[in-house]
């Protein structure tokens, strides 16, 4: 099987100084809109980036949705920037992408952070009822999201999540409502993205931190074995205030913890 084409994936560049660079790559249904605010922190000490991943965001979308797929543009975006080494920190999806690309190419990745994800494989029911109710979404009578909000409630009970959602919508004078997402694609490819992508062999020995959130299910303790069988050297932090999304649900001590273990 020849390897995927990669796309020219969008990303915003926070500034800072510092190498290597730290490159961020956001979860399922985010973008780099999403680390504003924690990366303007890290860019105080390092220079940063944060993408959008493919059929996410502003990046171009496409079918394939494998992490194969993720990892090629995220190396294509590399080389096009001439970053030899790069910083890497990963959220849940991109997580998954990024503990990919340190472990089938370790000499392009310094320094790994991964957020609030394992290696191992998922199946959260939740994700079926919240790709349902976005299919099923008749964006043609839309007025607001808002309103999007209030339709999703009946299969996605969560406030937070909903409102999360609806950042994926977008409206244009010309023609409405839309999703910004490859809905289709990412609803096609949900198995793929709830599995393991990193083969039993797969190892990253370079200096790797994982960030839990206490209150999320993501991590748990029968999880750090199979965390350090991939990265012997992993450092595994939980953050007991927070649920999956350290990064803005205890920002200040999360961005913290990774100044501090990268100053070790």
């Amino acid at each position: 099987m020849s390897p995927p084409s990669p796309l020219v994936l969008f990303h915003r560049d926070f500034g800072g100084a510092g190498e290597p660079p730290i490159v961020i790559l956001h979860g399922m249904l985010g973008s780099s809109r999403n680390w504003q605010t924690a990366a303007r922190d890290l860019s105080e000490r390092h220079r940063v980036f944060a993408l959008d991943l493919r059929n996410h965001g502003s990046s171009p979308h496409d079918p394939d949705m494998s992490y194969d797929a993720m990892v090629a543009d995220v190396t294509a975006w590399l080389d096009a920037q001439g970053i030899a080494r790069a910083f890497l920190i990963g959220h849940s999806m991109g997580g998954k992408a990024a503990m990919m690309l340190a472990c089938r190419d370790p000499a392009r990745v310094a320094r790994l952070v991964v957020v609030d994800i394992a290696p191992k494989p998922y199946s959260w029911p939740a994700h079926r009822l919240e790709f349902a109710a976005m299919n099923e979404l008749n964006l043609s009578d839309l007025k607001s999201r808002a309103e999007a909000e209030m339709r999703l409630e009946s299969r996605v009970p969560t406030l937070s999540m909903r409102k999360f959602i609806a950042t994926n919508l977008e409206r244009s004078p010309e023609s409405g409502w839309r999703w910004q997402i490859n809905l289709p694609a990412i609803t096609t490819s949900l198995s793929t993205l709830e599995s393991n992508p990193l083969a039993p062999n797969d190892r990253y020995a370079g200096p790797t931190l994982f960030i839990a959130g206490g209150k999320s299910q993501y991590i748990l303790p029968p999880d750090h074995a199979v965390i350090r069988s991939h990265f012997p050297s992993a450092q595994i932090e939980v953050l007991a205030s927070s649920g999956h999304n350290p990064h803005i649900e205890a920002r200040q001590v999360f961005v913290q913890k990774i100044e501090v273990w990268a100053g070790t």
